[in-house]
């Protein structure tokens, strides 16, 4: 079977090389995202997978269908860049990648923490000026002395719980569905109790359109801490970049790193050397560099979680043919 896959690096394609030979599927790459510009390349082929930011709009999709395309894949958890009921419509059988190495979000997670929290992005910057002096603003408490609030307590945010009770903070957990198991490693709290006294607050809840949508507004940040740090690696809708900005701009919060932005196709895989960034919002957050810090959703850039992403796709792909629905359906 022919398979085009979109969005693929260079430094991935061993791996999709490697893990093909229990398969033997006829594999080609782009390394550009689908959009309107690539989809032509998915000529002569039955399958197509995508990454969390190829387009796979209405007319995308009817691009593909006229291509001869009968299977969509998409290599993410979310399914948000996927027009999902118009594809239904045109008959494509679609999966998903439920969840991979949860260790890989968690652990860019707990770095970016970790260099907000001991103000290393700032003496890394200096360094880059040659300013070799120590400032008030490089004094750090220690992480055993912090509190850390963990929203959304799953296999990512568990994982980064452990991490910071290792190193001997007090962890605070908030989840609708707070699980009895994760409390020899966190405390559950109310979300205004989390808010009020975390050091540094990281999100990992699941994005779930109309009802979670700027969870982390100017109202929530105002019931956190003042000086403390935010970390995003989840999904950008869950935040309001332009009262995150603002709370940071005031001083209200100490420093912020994000993985995912909203509308982030205007912004992340581009080279904006030079030039200001497309969204003012963004713009505006990048002018506070280092307290706030952008990384390009590379929350799943790690080796076992690539081979967690392939290999779930290439059984999606297998299962997907000999029947009409698999447990990885969309």
């Amino acid at each position: 079977m022919k398979v085009m896959n979109f969005g693929v690096n260079h430094v991935e394609i061993q791996y999709y090389e490697k893990l093909n030979q229990d398969f033997n599927y006829d594999l080609s790459f782009e390394s550009r995202l689908l959009d309107t510009d690539t989809v032509a390349e998915a000529k002569g082929f039955e399958v197509v997978t995508v990454s969390v930011n190829c387009k796979v709009t209405k007319e995308n999709l009817d691009k593909l269908k006229a291509l001869g395309v009968k299977y969509l894949f998409t290599r993410t958890v979310g399914v948000n860049h996927i027009d999902v009921d118009y594809a239904k419509q045109l008959g494509f059988k679609m999966a998903r990648v439920p969840f991979y190495s949860a260790n890989s979000v968690s652990e860019l997670a707990v770095s970016l923490s970790l260099g907000l929290l001991r103000n290393t992005f700032y003496m890394a910057e200096n360094m880059r000026k040659k300013n070799f002096k120590v400032d008030d603003f490089m004094f750090a408490k220690e992480i055993r002395n912090s509190v850390i609030g963990v929203i959304g307590t799953g296999r990512i945010g568990m994982e980064a719980a452990k991490a910071f009770k290792g190193m001997g903070a007090k962890v605070l957990g908030y989840d609708i569905y707070p699980n009895d198991a994760n409390k020899a490693i966190l405390d559950y709290v109310s979300l205004d109790e989390l808010l009020a006294q975390s050091d540094l607050i990281t999100i990992h809840s699941p994005y779930i359109p109309g009802e979670n949508d700027n969870m982390i507004n100017k109202d929530t940040i105002a019931k956190m801490k003042k000086g403390a740090f935010f970390v995003n690696v989840a999904r950008g809708s869950l935040v309001n970049y332009d009262d995150l900005y603002e709370a940071i701009e005031s001083q209200h919060l100490r420093g912020a790193a994000v993985d995912s932005v909203q509308n982030e196709t205007q912004i992340f895989l581009k080279d904006f050397a030079g030039k200001p960034l497309p969204i003012e919002t963004y713009e505006k957050l990048h002018s506070l560099y280092p307290r706030v810090i952008f990384t390009p959703h590379i929350g799943y850039y790690t080796d076992l979680a690539l081979e967690d992403i392939i290999t779930t796709t290439f059984e999606n792909i297998r299962d997907l043919q000999s029947v009409e629905k698999i447990a990885n359906s969309i």
